[in-house]
């Protein structure tokens, strides 16, 4: 399983509101201080097939940058974290054209490997 998240810092209730209605997502997770906007994505590669979540998360995030910058979110307050469950072997792939795209974003990338409890 992966499990693909998209973080954004909001510190408010407020901007976290906002944020929820400027992208037109319902977060998976609120915190008790508002203060991490989530939204989750899990792929299940044996049903589900590849989920593009760069594209799908960028397409979500690059329209919107100005809107969230007057929201006083800046780009190092926005983070992609995937989290990739494996059972013998932790290996992915990006091609060249989601590492350009990511990187002229501006958006900082993380990937955990996690191995599955057998």
């Amino acid at each position: 399983m992966k499990f693909h998240n998209l973080y954004i810092t909001t510190n408010t209730f407020e901007t976290y509101q906002k944020v929820t209605s400027l992208l037109n997502i319902t977060p998976v997770k609120e915190t008790s201080d508002f203060s991490l906007w989530t939204y989750q994505a899990v792929e299940n590669e044996e049903d589900d097939g590849y989920f593009d979540f760069v594209n799908k998360f960028l397409d979500i995030l690059e329209p919107n940058f100005e809107r969230l910058k007057v929201l006083g979110i800046e780009k190092n307050d926005i983070l992609i974290w995937q989290f990739y469950e494996y059972d013998k072997q932790c290996s992915m792939s990006f091609n060249p054209q989601e590492l350009k795209r990511f990187g002229e974003s501006g958006i900082s990338f993380n990937i955990d490997c996690i191995q599955k409890n057998l």
